[in-house]
């Protein structure tokens, strides 16, 4: 099975590309190469996930169709071992597609075809929130937050909704942890992508709705009923304050 590698002298992180298109993967591997990153590339699913387990890398880049096992199952079996951060590529643009990734443990997806220098942004963006968590989860302090009957430690990294321990992914997590620092009050979608995903915000790019999307299906509505993170049709989103912590 085809593997290549492309290593410079500086290295910025390991990335391991599992993509089925031959050509794409030696432009991506040179093209993150000459930004300082060491990148080795697998054409086959089940190789890649043998190397994302089997090796340490800093980001997999996975492609959601691929011939022998699809992205998606690639990726579960990544998560049932790994938390390495994941870039998903994907070639279809339903939304579908990109919250069942993000629901899986994806940390986020780019859409094929893409520029270069998006992909690379994309990349240095959860590397950066990466090594941020792992630096606050170190040495943080901060005192948990709680809404109502949700809890959110930020040091521990943990979330509880009443009696049940919620299993978010890490944008999900810092995505929460933004909306209750901001309870009862609007947070425009700018601000979140800057905030979460680390990158400026474009008006095309709906990878924060995805996200909210996603985290709504897992923290559910409020014990009486009504939807804990609203949006704001045109502006953002807001974690509403209930009748027990306050008003709404």
């Amino acid at each position: 099975m085809p593997v290549a590698d492309y290593k410079s002298e500086s290295v910025a992180g390991r990335i391991l590309v599992v993509d089925d298109d031959a050509e794409l993967c030696k432009l991506v591997s040179r093209f993150l190469g000459a930004e300082g990153y060491s990148v080795q590339t697998v054409q086959a699913s089940g190789l890649g996930v043998e190397r994302a387990l089997s090796d340490t890398y800093d980001l997999v880049v996975l492609d959601v169709m691929l011939p022998d096992m699809d992205g998606f199952e690639a990726l579960r079996q990544i998560r049932t071992k790994s938390s390495t951060p994941v870039l998903m590529l994907t070639a279809r643009g339903d939304d579908p597609d990109r919250i069942l990734g993000l629901e899986m443990g994806a940390d986020d997806y780019l859409s094929k075809p893409f520029i270069t220098r998006e992909l690379l942004a994309r990349i240095r963006a959860i590397l950066r929130r990466t090594s941020s968590t792992k630096t606050n989860g170190a040495i943080s302090g901060a005192a948990s937050i709680q809404i109502g009957d949700m809890e959110l430690n930020p040091g521990a990294r943990t979330v509880r909704c009443g009696s049940v321990t919620l299993n978010l992914t890490t944008v999900e997590f810092d995505l929460l942890e933004r909306l209750l620092r901001s309870a009862g009050s609007v947070v425009g979608r700018e601000e979140l992508t800057k905030d979460v995903l680390g990158r400026e915000f474009s008006p095309y790019d709906r990878s924060i709705d995805t996200h909210v999307w996603s985290l709504r299906k897992k923290v559910g509505n409020a014990p009486n009923g009504t939807e804990r993170i609203k949006g704001i049709r045109g502006v953002g989103y807001l974690y509403a304050l209930t009748d027990r912590a306050g008003s709404e």
